[in-house]
């Protein structure tokens, strides 16, 4: 099947017992056995539920993967994921990456002696050197959050299994819609399924999926015995959201291409990042490995602009965390999603003060430009709006 239609008809393609087209909640935490020992598949929802395991072939069956596993959230996924690691063990992280995955290395898997090293990973040279003889594995996000820096997943991979260590890579902002990293090399994949997966900003959801049976077997382990897992109800939301996906995704990509064009010739922005401009670093080896730039849009006021008037002066587009819904959502990077990381790191790395990150809605895109030069207009400190100029 092509990928649109596996959508809607992947994994298990609604309820053989009643012929219902969609799968049903089955919500109840335990299950009816027949004898000891006699169970009919399921035990206990925590180890195995009729609508999570739905999903769970979906996203397997979506991202070319051997297994699926839900979470609650998209850092259960990422915490379940470096359980597969002891103590001793080190794994490189991307240098601009979610916060909250720095925080939970930095601040609780480090008291268990588990290490982490920050490299440019979108400078394979530099990868290579950056392992030594504890090193386990790369987790990478491509383009990275928030500085939309892109990495070679295959490159990376290939480097990484030189070195015997897994690739992770966190595909959240491009979804198995744009980017498929297991069929690139990667050996996990994880999501932050809250975003453009669900869609629609009413769930928290997480799901990694394994290239092999044995990383399979020991993560619905870690799964099993943590019991970080994803409640019925929400993963049927989930299954919903996903059948709209790629219509959502087209929608998406087209609104941000045109954001992209206006903010990138307008002078108010001093810097802007995103992976679909073909002076980006990174732009042929995103154009080689996705299948479109996706919608997240970064960029820079120039200091002729008060950040927080801006802000203040948006309409349409809301100031929030999360990203990937219908509804278009801003941040300011520093100060929310990368809080966590020290700031002589954000510094270094260039998450800078003045940054912002755009999740790029559903809307019309003429509304949402419009709502961007009323807020620079009210952001201007000479008090004259000037509201650039789109590309022909």
């Amino acid at each position: 099947m092509k990928l649109d239609t596996l959508l809607i008809h992947g994994g298990l393609d609604g309820d053989g017992t009643t012929g219902a087209v969609n799968v049903p909640i089955y919500l109840t935490s335990t299950f009816r056995q027949s004898g000891l020992g006699q169970d009919h598949k399921y035990e206990y929802s925590r180890t195995g539920n009729p609508t999570r395991e739905a999903l769970e072939k979906l996203i397997a069956e979506l991202e070319s993967g051997e297994a699926g596993f839900a979470f609650a959230s998209g850092m259960a996924a990422i915490t379940a994921v470096l359980m597969l690691f002891k103590t001793g063990d080190r794994i490189i992280i991307s240098e601009n990456v979610y916060g909250g995955t720095f925080r939970v290395l930095d601040q609780i898997f480090r008291q268990f002696g588990l290490s982490y090293a920050i490299a440019d990973l979108s400078q394979p040279d530099i990868l290579d050197s950056s392992f030594d003889e504890n090193t386990r594995a790369v987790l990478l996000e491509t383009p990275a959050n928030p500085l939309l820096s892109i990495a070679d997943i295959a490159r990376v991979a290939s480097i990484a299994g030189k070195h015997q260590a897994l690739t992770i890579v966190d595909n959240t902002f491009m979804t198995p819609y744009l980017q498929k990293p297991l069929e690139l090399g990667a050996d996990i994949v994880v999501h932050s399924a809250t975003k453009y997966l669900g869609g629609h900003s009413d769930l928290i959801a997480g799901l990694a999926i394994v290239n092999s049976r044995e990383l399979a077997k020991k993560l619905h382990f870690i799964q099993n015995s943590t019991g970080g897992i994803l409640e019925p109800f929400d993963s049927w939301l989930l299954i919903r959201g996903i059948k709209t996906l790629g219509v959502r995704m087209d929608r998406h990509v087209e609104n941000a291409r045109y954001m992209a064009d206006f903010l990138h010739y307008n002078p108010a922005v001093g810097r802007i990042y995103y992976p679909g401009l073909q002076n980006s670093p990174g732009y042929e080896v995103h154009e080689r490995q996705a299948a479109a730039p996706g919608a997240m849009i970064s960029f820079e006021l120039t200091a002729e602009y008060d950040i927080h008037q801006f802000l203040k002066a948006l309409q349409i587009i809301s100031l929030g965390e999360s990203l990937g819904g219908v509804e278009s959502l801003i941040c300011h990077p520093a100060s929310m999603t990368h809080a966590a990381i020290p700031p002589e790191i954000r510094r270094a790395v260039g998450i800078t003060d003045n940054l912002l990150r755009l999740s790029v809605g559903l809307e019309n895109k003429k509304d949402l430009v419009a709502d961007i030069k009323h807020a620079l207009a009210a952001a201007a400190k000479n008090g004259q709006e000037d509201e650039g100029r789109m590309s022909s």
